[in-house]
């Protein structure tokens, strides 16, 4: 298990209520199935949009529960916006 930063943009902030919290999880999956438990409701239906940045990389079509998280590492959850 790694722990870390998620850090949440645009609507995904407002959906979750917090700009960024910490994570203590092994892979993206678990760290958004985390989140997701943490704030019930409009958060599960943004992140199903969003796209994911780990440690500035982005995940892509990759499976999420494939994909490692690191110790001291940061998720940026980047909804998709206007313009953008």
């Amino acid at each position: 298990m790694a722990s870390g930063t998620i850090r949440y943009w645009a609507a995904a902030k407002a959906a979750a209520g917090i700009a960024e919290e910490p994570y203590a999880e092994a892979t993206l999956a678990e760290a958004l199935s985390a989140a997701r438990a943490r704030h019930p409701g409009e958060l599960d239906r943004v992140l199903l949009r969003c796209s994911f940045l780990i440690d500035g990389d982005p995940v892509g079509t990759r499976a999420h529960e494939t994909v490692r998280l690191a110790e001291g590492g940061t998720v940026e959850v980047l909804p998709p916006f206007a313009g953008g």
